[in-house]
């Protein structure tokens, strides 16, 4: 081949280096606690990409947890919700960004939501659900929703979590 050829094959090789190869690289970016280079990549990919709902969800995370920007990390979680209704991991962020900040009429309308979607996992909502009630001293309507993530729940570690959640809840009760 001759280095006009190269060129073109070289071009070619980048045309198929698609926003999934880079969400993936930005992924591997956060395993290895190297943030500010996933964020660059999550941001490009919206640059190239606006409605990529995995992107934006990533960055509402890096925001929440590596940046205490709450905002921004509110507004891209939303932003991968309105660009893919069905995928299910920014409904639970959203969720546990609300229950850190309090914020329990926000939680409440997205946790419905979110039980209307196929892929979201039920027991997670349930359990945000009953956190929120547990801080309201609602007890009772705790417990409730904590049995119901227990009966969706398919991860031992998880039931076990949910179960010290209830004795917690029926130990406040007594108070």
């Amino acid at each position: 081949m001759n280095k006009k050829n190269d060129i073109l094959h070289l071009t070619n090789l980048n045309d198929m280096h698609n926003w999934e190869d880079t969400y993936l690289e930005a992924e591997e970016a956060i395993r290895n606690t190297n943030y500010l280079h996933a964020k660059q990549l999550l941001e490009n990919i919206i640059m190239d990409e606006p409605s990529t709902a995995q992107a934006h969800n990533s960055l509402g995370w890096l925001y929440r947890t590596q940046f205490d920007d709450y905002e921004r990390a509110e507004n891209h979680y939303k932003a991968a919700i309105r660009s893919n209704p069905h995928y299910p991991h920014a409904y639970v962020n959203l969720m546990v960004l609300y229950t850190y900040q309090e914020q329990w009429d926000k939680l409440k309308p997205i946790a419905d939501k979110a039980l209307a979607k196929p892929l979201v996992d039920k027991s997670l909502v349930n359990y945000r659900l009953g956190i929120m009630e547990e801080y309201l001293q609602n007890f009772e309507s705790a417990i409730a929703y904590y049995k119901k993530a227990i009966k969706l729940c398919l991860n031992f570690d998880s039931i076990e979590d949910y179960k010290r959640a209830i004795s917690n809840c029926e130990y406040k009760s007594t108070l």
